[in-house]
């Protein structure tokens, strides 16, 4: 459908681009130089625009007070705001005051467009219907995967991209960031599409019932066979087997498994003959199966088997542009699942909260999040008292207003500023070196040297790399507060973690 966007930012440049980019996916772009013209323009004919795209930063009226100004008028349009800054807080902030998407500059195309997108399904009636008529049981396509974050996309173009072959694909991830729903898309996608869809869970069989469950067993093979019984593979034949956690099988059966890929037949237990079977593989592990077959864990030879199409599904604290949009997606399911009279909304204090936990048990962990939260909600929109435990787990998260307090000085990603931030900071460790810090964090730990063994000045390279090891540390992996306190945009600390090999989920390992 052909929408109408408005466009408010004051650079001149970023309104040209954007106004390309919206016009290139069949839109009409509408650009204002800033907020105040935007509001005049809504004004006047507020039902004109579908979608606004807002940036943060700008002169006369900001984007902040663009969405105050838009809420005091009553306008009802999703807005997709732009910062230039990656730290969480501003995100925060705009998602409290009713944003409905957040990118981070610079923007590309696809990205925005996939933002527009979502907004305009939600904008319609057409995403709450299909949301009521979908059942578990119904197949499960790429259309129904939510994302707006360049490296979900990234995924989904290469998982259909194996969808159009039988060539074997390992998603790798942590639990609960949707790997069964990828294999699903993949099989819905591809000439199997109608055929058998069998998943198994490797890491919740019995080690001495693996083999049965995999390739059946035959009446009378062992003790308490009492009856002849058909494998998963068989069960699989002609369309896609999703072997879960793969890398919990058994050595054992990984060379029956290795059999039944190279040359398409298993042998059943207590069968004399072996069985032909159609099967398209496709495993999922959360393991890193290469440290595996180094252990002598996972066999070498079945791993480059299966390894051929591997696709990483990154974790969701890594992609929280799509937290906003799943969130939407389960309260209208949930809604429609409860029979509620009417579907529930996320509230803004709602979105600021979910937006700014950083979900270690990913999409399923905040999937049921919303279903509890659904389940006991007491008024037409969830708000973040609905979310107890989840404000529990953030630091200093006490009350609705805590958010518009929370940013101290802005995060910043000028390399000056920001080195400037460093030394400051590195100034006040090396104060704590004389004086006892909390029990938790002894004040041995917070010595941060500045010469090394020679006398020489250490390199500003090291100091900083040790100076995030120990902020890690101190705060326990909480990446928002890391950033916050060194005084760096969020997007800005991970490029350093990835820079000096630094493991962000490890974050009590000691300094190296």
């Amino acid at each position: 459908m052909t929408a109408h966007i408005l466009v408010v930012d004051d650079d001149p440049v970023q309104r040209r681009l954007l106004k390309n980019a919206v016009e290139r996916h069949g839109h009409t772009a509408h650009l204002a130089e800033n907020g105040r013209i935007a509001i005049e323009l809504l004004k006047r004919n507020r039902r004109q625009f579908n979608v606004i795209v807002l940036d943060l930063m700008m002169p006369e009226m900001d984007g902040l007070g663009f969405l105050q100004a838009a809420a005091e008028i009553d306008v009802d349009v999703p807005v997709i705001v732009q910062t230039g800054q990656g730290g969480i807080e501003t995100v925060v902030q705009a998602m409290r005051a009713g944003a409905f998407d957040f990118v981070v500059k610079p923007v590309s195309p696809e990205r925005i467009a996939a933002s527009i997108s979502n907004a305009l399904k939600v904008d319609t009636r057409e995403a709450k219907v299909k949301a009521t008529r979908k059942t578990k049981g119904a197949s499960i396509g790429f259309g129904d995967i939510v994302s707006a974050s360049p490296d979900m996309l990234r995924v989904i173009d290469l998982a259909h991209r194996a969808s159009q072959s039988n060539i074997p694909v390992v998603l790798e991830g942590e639990s609960g960031v949707g790997k069964e729903m990828i294999a699903r898309a993949i099989q819905a996608s591809g000439e199997r599409a109608h055929k058998p869809f069998i998943t198994v869970n490797c890491g919740a069989i019995p080690a001495n019932l693996v083999e049965s469950i995999l390739f059946g067993h035959e009446k009378g093979a062992f003790t308490g066979a009492t009856e002849r019984h058909t494998g998963k593979f068989v069960e699989a034949d002609g369309g896609t087997l999703f072997l879960d956690e793969i890398g919990e099988l058994p050595l054992d059966v990984q060379v029956k498994l290795l059999r039944a890929v190279q040359q398409g037949e298993i042998e059943t237990v207590g069968a004399s003959k072996v069985q032909k079977v159609d099967v398209r593989l496709i495993s999922a592990t959360n393991k890193d199966l290469i440290e595996e077959v180094r252990a002598g864990r996972f066999r070498e030879d079945l791993y480059y088997r299966l390894n051929v199409f591997p696709i990483t599904i990154p974790a969701l604290r890594r992609r929280k542009e799509d937290i906003p949009h799943l969130a939407r997606v389960f309260t209208e399911r949930f809604s429609a699942e409860q029979k509620l009279p009417t579907t529930l909304t996320v509230g803004a204090s709602a979105m600021a909260l979910l937006t700014a936990y950083d979900w270690p048990g990913n999409i399923r962990q905040l999937e049921n999040a919303i279903f509890r939260a659904v389940v006991l909600a007491e008024g037409p929109e969830l708000t973040d008292k609905d979310f107890p435990q989840i404000a529990a787990q953030i630091p200093a998260y006490q009350s609705p207003e805590l958010l518009a307090t929370i940013v101290e000085p802005q995060p910043h990603d000028d390399p000056q500023d920001e080195q400037a931030a460093l030394s400051d900071l590195l100034r006040s460790a090396r104060a704590d070196h004389n004086r006892t810090n909390s029990h938790h964090h002894p004040a041995s730990d917070n010595i941060i040297v500045s010469t090394d063994d020679t006398g020489e000045v250490r390199k500003l390279a090291d100091v900083e790399e040790e100076l995030i090891r120990f902020a890690l540390k101190f705060y326990r992996g909480q990446m928002s507060q890391v950033a916050r306190k060194l005084g760096i945009g969020r997007s800005t600390l991970y490029r350093k973690l990835k820079d000096y090999g630094i493991d962000p989920d490890d974050p009590l390992k000691e300094a190296a």
